[in-house]
């Protein structure tokens, strides 16, 4: 077999790319994300008019919120942002799973007494409450199965309030799994017709620390990002992931075959929009990630997030650039190459030129300056973000 390299000029968006993956999105492009957190969903939901094919590697180092809740409960790794992605994928048509997908994105009150969340939850179990029974057999018995898993496992004075129906099923599945997330992520993708591929990075219960430029170290997601502690008041310097108490070695946390394998069949490779190390770096942490990421000759784009991000505390776009390409570099190799790692920045015309600039000069990856933003609100434009990704193919 005879191997050639052709580069081309693109358009972005090209309507002619665009026209023919949402004529028949079975057979869009794999574009693969590392990312966590909510920043994606938008976007996903977009996505999933061009493609159904699209990949999804998800951080499930989260320590904040009800997935902190399970976590303590369970010693599981964290299920929040892998629900949260699966709802963002599945097909919300009336064709799709709508009674299904309405129970597992339905969360129970904030403020209702413990004992009322409770029984809540036992008549989910019993095939008794209207969010369950509106569920056809034989899925109905199937997730009465794994909440009936959950109960089985619960400790006393777990705390209900906010929690999210989807989590507690993941977790029941969990557990009824040999604690292994994988399969009960591809069940719960079959319940809602998932129209991509959502996967952990690993499946470890882990947390994620840093070192911040004064010194400190911080360990647990929660008191990095800024939403349930006061945000950090130095930079980041690196980052790393750790057990709870001690920083674990790179090689100690590999990548599985099975996400290896779905790095060496996209088409496109993204880097979006979220928290800088939570959400984002956390996913190229794990032993294996910066080879495979190397090896795959494709586009490798970074959007980086709009507004203030409390975890990038003083980076500019270069600074957040080489916060990415740390870990990448630390596991590819010294010989691995920026642009190898990171071909492409495309960010929002409201970023100064001179930072795009500045970005080209000392690490040689092209910065691209377009309208992407919703012009309404700092968010970017859900389909016109979608229909560039789609046009990289």
């Amino acid at each position: 077999m005879t191997t050639i390299r052709i580069e081309r000029d693109l358009r972005l968006p090209d309507d002619l790319r665009v026209a023919r993956a949402q004529s028949a999105p079975h057979l869009g492009p794999r574009i693969l994300f590392f990312s966590g957190g909510s920043a994606l969903n938008g976007i996903s939901r977009q996505l999933k008019r061009y493609s159904f094919n699209s990949m999804h590697l998800i951080t499930p180092f989260d320590s904040g919120g009800s997935s902190q809740i399970l976590r303590e409960a369970f010693d599981m790794p964290a299920v929040g942002d892998l629900r949260s992605r699966l709802m963002a994928l599945a097909d919300e048509s009336v064709l799709g799973q709508p009674d299904v997908y309405a129970l597992f994105s339905h969360r129970l009150p904030k403020t209702a007494p413990q004992q009322e969340l409770q029984a809540d939850v036992a008549r989910i179990i019993a095939g008794k409450h209207p969010l369950i029974s509106a569920i056809s057999q034989p899925m109905r018995q199937l997730i009465q199965t794994l909440m009936t898993s959950f109960a089985e496992h619960v400790p006393s004075g777990f705390d209900y309030r906010n929690a999210s129906i989807g989590n507690l099923i993941l977790a029941g599945g969990y557990l009824s799994n040999g604690r292994a997330l994988e399969p009960v992520l591809f069940l719960m993708s079959k319940m809602v017709d998932v129209r991509g591929t959502v996967r952990a990075v690993v499946d470890e219960n882990l947390h994620l620390g840093v070192d911040l430029a004064d010194g400190r170290r911080i360990i647990s997601q929660r008191l990095i990002s800024g939403k349930e502690a006061p945000p950090i008041d130095s930079p980041i310097a690196r980052c790393f992931l750790s057990d709870g108490a001690t920083e674990l070695s790179p090689d100690a946390v590999a990548l599985p075959k099975r996400n290896r394998r779905l790095i060496e069949q996209a088409d496109v490779i993204c880097y979006p929009p979220g928290s800088l190390y939570s959400s984002v770096i956390a996913n190229l942490l794990p032993a294996g990630v910066g080879k495979a990421i190397a090896k795959r000759p494709v586009p490798k784009v970074y959007l980086p997030s709009l507004g203030t991000d409390p975890e990038a505390l003083g980076h500019r776009l270069v600074d957040q650039v080489n916060a990415i390409l740390a870990p990448l570099r630390s596991d590819a190799g010294p010989d691995a190459k920026a642009t190898g790692l990171v071909t492409h920045v495309l960010c929002d015309e409201d970023l100064p030129q001179h930072q795009c600039t500045e970005l080209t000069e000392r690490t040689g990856v092209q910065c691209h300056r377009m309208p992407l933003r919703l012009a309404e609100e700092l968010k970017y434009d859900p389909d016109k973000i979608a229909r560039i990704l789609v046009s990289l193919d």
